[in-house]
């Protein structure tokens, strides 16, 4: 274990002591402003032993306006021309877009990027450090070599909050090792539309899902910020409803009640401003008409007020100047976002017209003193935390850890229970390792594919985009002798002599926008030509389906033996291979409903809807017998519930019960009890405790308490002790 001093290096002190002439911030004819003193050395700020409220205080009482204006300012580091600009105009953050990449792409690159920028941060007169922001949202996806893990949805189908956890800490590490110090995730969105381009960054379509998953915020700074080694401030977002726009549009607008609104989507975000989140993002959309980058309702008064959020808000890239439909920021646009209560806005190209404006704003008195000094103070103490001023540079001991093997062995975990068994006919999974085996398909031997959007890219691409393991490559290692395996991607060469046949097929990768499937959302013409072959020759076809979202696969399904929903696994692709072969048996269960038809869409738990597959729906064998497996369930009156162990390890587990309303009427709460049997819970989510004897009782959270006939909800917990098979009473009312 590292000493958090060890976090970053120290700071030189001729670096914080220097003293550059600044040109000015704003037009020409304005006189500048004094500039902060230059004897910087022993001030009260810079004394680590102070509380970091005193260091805030006393650092906003020696800022000129142009340096407050600057912490509020975020730019693309590809935009930094010339790189003095960072300190010239006293810019407070950087960071990386989705396609923003350095040269060679490799964490130390990344970290001799950041440690430069940095260096030039420090010279300005108070030596204010830089905060550099990144969107690592299945891992450090912007360094090619990095570990890459399932996308969201994936992860929402393991169900398993500790495992998110460490998931994040994961993270953590890898983005330290390369300096950067803020990611823009998790994302806590949840999608209601499969038609949406960002149903992938979302845990699951009911709001439990999420709020389970924001142990990911833990993982990333630890229990509190900066107090740990690899310390990474942690953002929630798209605050709020993104998940939820009609029609499934990427940047649309949310047609919800309030009380929906706070229903569905807001839960998440509440878990994760208890979890002590530092910075949440703004979402492109609207509600109800009102963008979210103008809403102060939602921003000010509900999250910042009824939520106590006390860290700061950032918007969205180039979203502020998207407020007036037109292209270039105004100073009304400015005025309008900081006063709905925006600390920090991504600009991320145009800073010095950014900065001109918002001065113009201040000094017209449109933008009180008062809402830019609580902005700086919200940006400031998280830098505080974070340790930035004591220790502003790479902790190099980290970076070799970018790709490391217990890291992809994580990773690996992550798919293994990412994987949902959809169908299984006659126990033809697992595959026997000896089995005389054919693999097709486009994504059957392509990291591009299988990891999809947000890998080294915005877009990502299809191919060899990063290093990892292909689904195939995962295949030929697990099986007995791989010269019984023949691969061709389009399934030319299958004849009746195989065993079987695996199908790796489904979507190439995408992002936001371009991602959105506004009409058909089935498999594209090479994938059904690939299977149309494997179908003629007559051999059972196991399909493993690579997806960011459920697809239109009704017409398909009875040609398949077996379908296994590997979501985006990422680049851990032998964590597939691990399930296909029984040596582990699949335990995901699936965090949307599957649709029977596209134009169901949308369709989510509880709305009465024939689904092909249900909200919560998995199938699972004995790894040496394939016979499924049943859950017990106990039905007490108004809902049942159903007990699962998700895992265990030397003197505890974790466990997943599944509550169900019973009956025709629906149900504003409900509570289930089981005798511990001497067991103790050491943790739970999605729902409230108690405990008298040697009893234990859940009750629902505020969040899903409430269940239609047929619906569903989950709450989880680990517990010291072994799991066996309690007998559940649920009570509902």
């Amino acid at each position: 274990m590292r000493l958090p001093t060890a976090r970053r290096g120290p700071a030189t002190a001729a670096l914080a002591l220097c003293v550059i002439a600044l040109p000015l911030i704003g037009p020409a004819a304005t006189v500048p402003e004094p500039a902060a003193t230059s004897s910087a050395a022993g001030l009260p700020y810079q004394d680590a032993s102070l509380p970091v409220a005193d260091r805030v205080d006393d650092l906003l009482s020696r800022m000129t306006l142009d340096d407050k204006l600057g912490q509020m300012t975020q730019i693309e580091k590809d935009a930094l021309v010339p790189q003095s600009d960072l300190a010239t105009y006293r810019i407070g953050s950087v960071l990386s877009g989705g396609d923003s990449t350095v040269s060679p792409n490799n964490a130390q690159t990344w970290a001799d990027t950041y440690d430069s920028l940095q260096r030039t941060a420090l010279t300005t007169p108070l030596g204010i450090p830089m905060i550099y922001g990144i969107d690592a949202v299945h891992g450090h996806n912007a360094v090619r070599g990095a570990t890459l893990f399932p996308h969201d949805i994936g992860i929402g189908a393991t169900r398993d909050p500790a495992l998110v956890q460490r998931i994040g800490r994961v993270v953590a590490e890898e983005v330290s090792g390369t300096g950067i110090d803020w990611d823009f995730a998790p994302c806590l969105c949840v999608a209601r539309n499969d038609r949406w381009g960002r149903t992938y960054e979302s845990y699951g379509e009911t709001p439990e899902l999420p709020s389970a998953m924001a142990t990911f915020i833990t993982g990333l700074q630890g229990e509190t910020l900066g107090a740990a080694p690899a310390s990474v401030l942690a953002t929630a977002k798209h605050y709020l409803g993104d998940g939820g726009t009609t029609g499934g549009v990427d940047q649309g607008n949310t047609e919800l009640s309030e009380t929906e609104l706070r229903a569905i989507h807001l839960p998440p975000f509440k878990e994760a401003v208890r979890r002590g989140v530092g910075a949440v993002m703004l979402s492109y959309s609207s509600w109800n008409g009102i963008k979210s980058h103008a809403n102060k309702y939602l921003v000010t008064d509900v999250l910042k007020g009824e939520l106590g959020f006390t860290g700061f808000v950032v918007s969205d890239w180039a979203a502020v100047d998207q407020l007036d439909g037109q292209s270039g920021f105004t100073g009304a646009e400015i005025s309008t976002a900081v006063d709905a209560g925006i600390d920090m806005v991504m600009v991320p190209h145009d800073y010095k017209n950014f900065l001109t404006l918002l001065r113009g704003e201040v000094t017209a008195g449109r933008i009180p003193q008062s809402r830019i000094d609580d902005a700086n103070r919200r940006v400031l103490t998280k830098k505080f935390q974070l340790g930035l001023f004591d220790r502003p540079f790479t902790d190099h001991s980290y970076t070799a850890t970018v790709g490391s093997a217990a890291h992809r062995n994580l990773a690996r975990q992550a798919v293994r229970e990412s994987q949902v068994l959809l169908k299984n006919d006659g126990g033809i999974q697992p595959l026997p390792k000896s089995a005389k085996l054919f693999v097709a398909g486009k994504s059957a031997d392509d990291i591009g594919n299988q990891s999809g959007g947000w890998t080294v890219g915005w877009q990502g691409r299809s191919g060899p985009v990063t290093d990892g393991t292909t689904v195939l490559q995962g295949i030929r290692a697990a099986v007995t002798d791989p010269s019984r395996l023949t691969y061709d991607r389009y399934g030319n060469g299958v004849d009746a002599s195989y065993d079987a046949a695996v199908a790796v097929v489904g979507e190439t990768p995408y992002a936001e926008g371009k991602g959105d499937r506004p009409n058909g959302m089935g498999l594209d013409q090479e994938d059904l030509q690939t299977l149309a072959r494997l179908k003629a020759s007559g051999v059972p076809v196991v399909v493993v389906l690579v997806s960011g979202r459920p697809l239109d696969i009704s017409a398909q399904l009875p040609d398949w033996k077996a379908l296994l929903a590997s979501w985006l696994p990422g680049t851990e692709g032998a964590g597939v291979s691990d399930v296909l072969f029984g040596d582990y048996a699949p335990t995901g269960k699936l965090p949307v409903t599957w649709m029977k038809s596209a134009s169901q869409e949308p369709i989510n738990d509880g709305d009465g809807k024939a689904a092909l597959f249900p909200y919560r729906y998995g199938l699972t064998y004995d790894a040496t017998n394939p016979t499924p497996t049943p859950t017990p369930t106990l039905t007490q009156g108004a809902c049942t519930a159903r007990f699962r162990t998700v895992s265990s390890w030397q003197g505890g587990y974790q466990a997943e019960v599944t509550v169900e309303k019973a009956g025709s009427a629906a149900l504003t709460g409900w509570s289930v009890d089981w005798e511990r049997a001497g067991s103790t819970l050491t943790s739970l989510w999605n729902g409230s405790l108690t405990t008298a004897q040697d009893r234990a009782t859940v009750r629902n959270a505020a969040f899903n308490g409430s269940l239609l006939p047929g619906a569903t909800t989950s709450f989880g917990f680990t517990a010291n002790g072994t799991a066996g098979t309690p007998a559940l009473h649920c009570t509902g009312n």
